[in-house]
C-alpha cells in the first residue's frame, strides 16, 4: 500500500453515526482500562480545581472585571474600588457544561461582553449591563475585537470559517463591522484575501481606531484612522515581511511594536507628519512580547529564558524600572486605565497573583497560593543536534524526587511555553514525578528568528530539539513520557515515531497528525503559513517526511500511546486523532483513545477537564509504574 494511501479517510466524517460509535466505543474501553487509577487521582486533581483561577482581568472605571474558573463553573466577578467583590454572572446560568471563553468591558465598566460555548470556537457572545444584568445585544459565531464608539455603538470582528465574506471572499477570512441598533455594516477588510486576519481596538483617548492585519503568525501591518470614521482608516506601518502591532496613540504619535531587525521586538513612534523614530531598541538576548501604555509611560513585557519580566519606560524610551517575579512565572495580561495598571501573574504552583503596578513596584491586590510543601522549579540547558542550547524548566518535589519524567512541548506559531498553573500535573509532582517543559524552536521564547527557525521547511529543528531533551533525560536515568496538545500533539506524535525505543509512552492531545490533509479540515488552511501547503509539491515533500499519520510503521515496538480529543473541537478536526488511533490499532500498538463529548479546543467545564486530566495522569502512572 502506498505511504499516502488513506484507508481511514471515512473516520473524518464525524457526523456519521458509525464513526461516532467507532470512536465512543474505543473511548469507553480506554476509560474502563484507566478507571482504577483515574478514580483515585480525580479527587486529588479536583482539590486543585477548587482553587479559584483568574483567567482574565480588566481594569475599568467601575472596578476590575475578572473571569474566574472555579471547581465546576466559570464566573465573572467585579472587584470594586472599595475592595468588595460581587459576582456578575455564573456559567451555571447559561446551560450545562458551558465555558465562558473570554470577557471584555468598556472603559467606563457599564458594558460587559462575554463569549461562551461548550468548548467550540463558535459560540454565543452577549453584551450586558453588568449592574442590572439586562441583555443589550447578542451575536453568534466567532467574533471578537469589541471596540466601543459610545455606550450603544461598537465595532467588532467576525471570522468566516465556512461561508464567504459579504464581499465574496472564500473562508477562512475576517472582516470588521460597525453595529448600531442591532444592525451590522461591514466597514473594513473588503477585498482582503483568504487567510488574512484582523484585530481592532481604540487608543486611550478613544479618538483613533488601531488595526492589525495579519497573514499567518509572522507578518502583519498596522492600519489606523479616526475612530468614528472608517473611511479614514489607512495603512500606517509595515514592510510586508515582518510583524508590526499598534500599541497606542498619544500626543500626535502612534506607538508601534515591531519585529523587524533581529526580531527581538522594538518600539517605534510614527508621528502624524509621518516621521518615524525608534523609542525602545531591541534587546540582544531577550524578546519583547507586547507593550501597553498609559499617558506617561510604556509598560513592556519581556521574556527572560521563558519567564516574564516587566520594564517600564517613559514615553521617550528612558528605562525607569525593571520588575522581576519569583518564582519564575508568566504575566498573561497587563490592563491599564489612565495611569493605573494591573498585572496578572501565575506560575507552576501559583494559580494567580493580581498586582497593581505602583511607582515603587508591585502591590498584590488578589492572589491564590497552593498549600503544598516541597514543590520547586529549576532550570537546565540541553544542547540540540546542531549545538543550539535549549532551555528547559523542571518542576519537582524536593522531598520525593524520583526518575519519572513527563516532558511537555509545543514549538510553533510563535507561542512561548512559559510557567503556568496546570492542576492535573500537581499530583504527579507530589508523588515524585518530574515535569519538564522544553522551550524549543518554533515558539516565541527567543524572538522571531527562533519562531522562524521552526516554521515550514525548518520544522525539523522543532522535532530534533525536543528529541534532544528527551534523550538527555533518558541518559540521566529518567523514564520518559512525552506529552503535547494541538501543535504540541503533533510534536509528541512525531517524537513517538522517531524515538520509540527510549519512550515509556506518549500522550497526544487534540492533535494535528495528517499533514497531507490538515488544510482540508475545518480552518486548517490558516496553518499553511506556518506548516507549508500540501498542494505545493516542494512543501508536500517535507510535510510527508514527518507527518505522524504517514510515518507509523508495522513491526516497530512502539510504547503505549494515549490520544485524546473532543467532538466539539471545531479548530483541529477530531478526524486527526481518530485516524491515527486506527493506524496504531491496526499495527498492534497499545492505544488508549479518549473522546470527550462535551469539550473542544477552547476548553471545557472544569469538572470535564479534571476528569480528562485524571485519565491522562492514570495513563502516565500506569506506563511509568507509579502508584496513585
Amino acid at each position: 500500500m502506498s505511504i499516502t494511501a488513506d484507508p481511514y479517510l471515512w473516520l473524518e466524517d464525524i457526523e456519521n453515526p458509525k464513526v461516532r460509535e467507532w470512536a465512543l466505543k474505543r473511548s469507553r474501553e480506554s476509560r474502563r482500562r484507566l478507571e482504577d487509577f483515574s478514580q483515585k487521582l480525580l479527587n486529588r486533581i479536583l482539590e486543585y480545581y477548587r482553587v479559584p483561577y483568574v483567567v482574565l482581568a480588566q481594569l475599568t472605571r467601575k472596578g476590575i472585571y475578572m473571569l474566574v474558573r472555579s471547581y465546576d463553573s466559570y464566573s465573572i466577578y467585579r472587584l470594586n474600588p472599595d475592595g468588595s467583590r460581587e459576582e456578575i454572572l455564573s456559567s451555571h446560568s447559561l446551560g450545562k457544561d458551558i465555558v465562558i471563553k473570554w470577557i471584555s468591558a468598556n472603559r467606563d465598566g457599564d458594558r460587559l461582553v462575554f463569549s461562551f460555548s461548550r468548548g467550540s470556537d463558535e459560540g454565543i457572545t452577549r453584551i450586558v449591563n453588568p449592574d442590572t444584568g439586562d441583555l443589550i445585544d447578542e451575536l453568534h459565531g466567532v467574533v471578537g475585537g469589541f471596540t466601543w464608539i459610545d455606550r450603544d455603538r461598537y465595532y467588532y470582528t467576525r471570522f468566516y470559517r465556512r461561508e464567504k465574506t459579504p464581499d465574496g471572499v472564500d473562508p477562512p477570512a475576517e472582516r470588521v463591522f460597525l453595529r448600531e441598533n442591532g444592525v451590522d455594516e461591514m466597514v473594513f477588510g473588503e477585498g482582503l484575501p483568504s487567510l488574512y486576519m484582523i484585530d481592532i481596538f481604540d487608543d486611550t483617548s478613544s479618538s483613533k481606531a488601531l488595526i492589525t492585519v495579519s497573514i499567518g503568525w509572522s507578518r502583519s501591518t498596522v492600519y489606523a484612522g479616526d475612530l468614528r470614521d472608517p473611511s479614514t482608516w489607512r495603512e500606517l506601518y509595515g514592510d510586508g515581511e515582518h510583524r508590526f502591532y499598534p500599541i497606542n496613540y498619544i500626543s500626535g504619535k502612534y506607538y508601534i511594536l515591531g519585529f523587524d531587525g533581529n526580531g527581538m521586538g522594538r518600539i517605534i513612534a510614527v508621528e502624524d507628519s509621518g516621521k518615524v523614530r525608534e523609542i525602545v531598541g531591541e534587546d540582544e538576548k531577550y524578546p519583547l512580547r507586547y507593550a501597553v501604555t498609559t499617558f506617561a509611560r510604556i509598560v513592556a513585557h519581556y521574556l527572560v529564558n521563558a519567564s516574564s519580566r516587566i520594564r517600564i519606560y517613559n514615553l521617550d524610551g528612558r528605562l525607569a524600572k525593571e520588575v522581576e517575579f519569583y518564582p519564575p512565572g508568566r504575566v498573561s495580561g497587563i490592563s491599564c486605565l489612565e495611569e493605573e495598571c494591573i498585572v496578572r501573574y501565575e506560575s507552576f504552583y501559583i494559580p494567580y497573583r493580581l498586582y497593581m503596578l505602583e511607582d515603587d513596584g508591585l502591590e498584590v491586590i488578589d492572589s491564590q497560593e497552593l498549600p503544598v510543601e516541597g514543590l520547586s522549579v529549576s532550570e537546565l540547558w540541553v544542547r540540540s543536534f546542531d549545538n543550539t542550547p535549549i532551555h528547559v524548566f523542571k518542576v519537582y518535589n524536593r522531598a520525593r524526587e524520583g526518575r519519572k519524567a513527563l516532558l511537555y512541548g509545543y514549538g510553533g506559531f510563535n507561542i512561548p511555553l512559559t510557567p503556568r498553573y496546570m492542576p492535573y500535573i500537581i499530583p504527579f509532582i507530589e508523588d515524585g514525578g518530574s515535569f519538564f517543559v522544553a522551550n524549543i524552536r518554533g515558539g516565541g521564547e527567543y524572538g522571531e528568528k527562533w519562531h522562524r527557525a521552526g516554521m515550514k521547511e525548518n520544522k525539523e529543528n522543532v522535532f530534533r530539539d525536543f528529541i534532544a531533551v528527551a534523550e538527555h533525560l533518558w541518559r540521566e536515568g529518567f523514564e520518559v513520557v512525552v506529552i503535547g496538545s494541538s501543535n504540541g500533539g503533533l510534536l509528541a506524535a512525531v517524537t513517538l515515531t522517531r524515538i520509540p525505543d527510549i519512550l515509556k509512552g506518549a500522550v497526544i492531545g487534540y492533535p494535528v497528525l495528517d499533514m497531507l490533509r490538515f488544510h482540508k479540515l475545518y480552518i486548517g488552511r490558516l496553518w499553511t503559513t506556518e506548516y507549508g501547503d500540501p498542494e505545493n509539491p516542494r512543501e508536500r515533500e517535507y510535510l510527508l517526511k514527518y507527518s505522524p499519520y504517514h510515518n507509523v510503521k508495522p513491526g516497530v515496538n512502539y510504547p503505549p500511546v494515549m490520544i485524546y480529543t473532543g467532538l466539539y473541537d471545531d479548530r483541529v478536526h477530531p478526524g486527526h486523532a481518530l485516524k491515527f488511533a486506527a493506524k496504531l490499532e491496526e499495527i498492534g500498538v497499545q492505544c488508549y483513545l479518549r473522546v470527550e463529548t462535551s469539550s473542544g479546543h477552547s476548553g471545557a467545564n472544569p469538572l470535564i477537564k479534571a476528569a480528562e486530566g485524571a485519565d491522562i495522569l492514570a495513563f502516565v502512572y500506569k506506563v511509568l509504574g507509579m502508584k496513585p
